[in-house]
């Protein structure tokens, strides 16, 4: 995810990043410029178009469709940011869940093996669910936790949590109502993963997709017919705008429906889970103090 400051837009206009839709637009706005000066080109010098020709009609067919098509893109752009919003505040329920099991659990452990299992277990969930989420099957420290990476592999750090405070349930450490304490954060762990999955497995309708595509695709290559009359040459720049307008919406809305990826506006996981780790030994580091 980019870092940024929100209130130096001034920069923002005359500096261009990875992220800049126009970076990946460029060769398909050169191509409908090219297309839109050829169109211009045949109708106004080989066919000598005039005002009085039936094209010129065609502008109140796109100003009408241009709105109802601005309203479609804002829906679209609304959808895909609720989703990214949306596996936020899960990530930010992760932080808070995990925070809060090991505040609750340096008060109940007294064995420093236990103490220690704890400090790695539960922000090793964060990294394994980020790297789930990403399709990343790599295999990193795993002292205390094995994983099968054929498996579920949040799934099986989840059982190994809960395995663990059961066992010290049942010999005595920690008693029924301090294992009731604790089961909401622990349940948590895999609603979120659950949560975060539907999210990442469920994009949008493909019919949805492949209409605003398409739709896009032909509102751009009849725009120089109906305004050529009126613009003439000057229709090459304007057209080439509104695809950028168009596109880069369309591309910023599947950018960020999957909100877990690697893109340059995606979630920044890695972060987040470091943050965890740190948290989390720093409230276990306190118990040893």
């Amino acid at each position: 995810m980019i870092s940024y400051n929100p209130k130096d837009w001034f920069k923002f206009i005359f500096t261009f990043h990875r992220a800049d839709t126009l970076r990946e637009l460029f060769p398909l706005i050169v191509a409908v410029g090219v297309y839109a000066a050829v169109i211009d080109y045949v109708l106004l010098v080989i066919v000598g178009i005039e005002k009085t020709h039936v094209l010129t009609k065609i502008t109140y067919v796109h100003q009408t469709i241009g709105f109802l098509f601005s309203l479609l893109l804002a829906f679209r752009i609304n959808s895909a940011y609720d989703r990214w919003w949306e596996g936020r505040k899960l990530w930010g329920s992760l932080v808070n869940n995990s925070r809060n099991l090991a505040i609750k659990l340096k008060y109940l452990l007294h064995s420093e093996d236990d103490i220690a299992f704890f400090n790695f277990a539960i922000p090793f969930y964060a990294r394994v669910l980020k790297r789930h989420l990403r399709d990343i099957h790599t295999n990193e420290d795993q002292s205390f936790i094995t994983l099968d990476t054929s498996k579920h592999a949040p799934n099986q750090v989840a059982t190994a949590i809960i395995s663990r405070i059961y066992r010290l349930n049942k010999a005595g450490v920690i008693n029924p109502e301090q294992l009731l304490s604790v089961n909401a954060e622990m349940a948590s762990f895999t609603d979120i993963c659950g949560a975060c999955e539907r999210i990442k497995k469920t994009p949008i309708p493909f019919s949805y997709s492949v209409f605003i595509k398409k739709f896009i695709f032909t509102y751009i290559m009849t725009l120089p017919f109906a305004w050529v009359v009126d613009l003439r040459y000057y229709v090459i720049p304007f057209v080439c705008f509104i695809l950028f307008v168009f596109a880069s919406v369309e591309l910023i809305a599947e950018e960020i429906e999957d909100p877990f990826g690697l893109d340059a506006n995606d979630l920044p996981l890695v972060s987040i889970a470091e943050g965890i780790e740190k948290h989390v030994g720093e409230i276990f580091e306190a118990k040893n103090a």
